[in-house]
């Protein structure tokens, strides 16, 4: 039952990620990225942190007095990944068009298992590769990159995706040792709404009537996306491993499809079609192949 509800909250962290990609790529006709993100997270933040409060707050300095170093540590490498990953691929979709982004930001996939290894020497059986795989040649129908020209804004993507491994490692590394993901998740998105309001203010023009021109963008990727998806995020990887979580968050791109079809009339052609298919293939098997297991090389 615990695997099951974490399956079900990383496909509806994965519905939402995908869903609010449009109202990424629309909040920016008035306001830059950096502004965009600190207000989403800020009304990321105010969405969680009541919740948190009224259903942890038994637990929450208890969990923490556990191992406050360790908890703060995690906040500084996970709010910073997700900072430099949120950042880069919204500031990306200004230089590129969204069927590189939506390949290039998929090498998050299998950056995961890499970073793996090189941070806890940990390896991921050989039958999670061709998941992997699938999921890339995937991708490449499904974006349409074969018809693409390769961008400035597709090097930001390529860091994005690094930023973004890092931080599903971390999600998974951070469950393993504490139990309070909602409160977390709020203080995440405070510390990523202040890290990129400081930006803001170096690099950007930061007007409040631009900002409530975008308020409807803002609120839905803010409390959906910035404070929802987050912490369902935290829940999903309790029980699934990091490099079959990102290869299921990958079904992003689906829905985001799915989306453009639904409200933006962006018909699907056949090869996009097929790369969604070969995407939902590639989670089936990540979930489905009995001897995926991660072995820990001895230190």
């Amino acid at each position: 039952m615990n695997k099951i509800t974490s399956l079900l909250c990383a496909l509806i962290t994965t519905f939402i990620w995908g869903t609010a990609f449009i109202a990424q790529d629309t909040g920016m006709d008035n306001i830059g990225p950096l502004t965009f993100n600190a207000s989403r997270f800020f009304v990321g933040f105010l969405t969680i942190f009541p919740i948190a409060i009224f259903f942890e707050r038994k637990k929450i300095r208890e969990d923490i007095n556990t191992n406050k170093k360790l908890f703060y540590k995690f906040l500084l490498f996970m709010g910073t990944s997700l900072f430099l990953g949120t950042f880069l691929q919204q500031a990306a979709l200004q230089y590129t068009n969204i069927a590189n982004a939506a390949f290039f930001t998929v090498f998050y996939v299998p950056l995961v298992p890499i970073l793996l290894f090189i941070i806890y020497k940990i390896s991921v059986h050989w039958s999670i590769w061709p998941s992997i795989m699938l999921c890339i040649i995937g991708f490449y129908f499904l974006s349409d990159f074969s018809d693409s020209v390769i961008m400035f804004g597709d090097i930001l993507v390529i860091f994005c995706s690094i930023f973004w491994a890092l931080h599903i490692i971390f999600a998974g590394k951070f469950m393993e040792k504490f139990k309070i993901p909602m409160f977390y998740a709020s203080l995440q998105a405070l510390f990523v709404g202040i890290l990129s309001l400081i930006f803001a203010f170096i690099f950007e023009e930061i007007k409040l009537y631009k900002i409530l021109m975008e308020s409807s963008s803002i609120i839905y990727a803010g409390v959906l996306s910035g404070g929802i998806a987050f912490t369902l995020q935290m829940y999903a990887q309790k029980y699934i491993e990091e490099t079959p979580a990102a290869i299921i968050y990958s079904l992003e791109g689906v829905f985001a499809a799915v989306a453009g079809w639904i409200i933006l009339d962006q018909f699907l052609e056949k090869n996009n079609i097929l790369g969604c298919f070969l995407i939902l293939l590639a989670v089936l098997l990540s979930q489905l192949t009995p001897n995926v297991k991660k072995f820990k090389y001895k230190q």
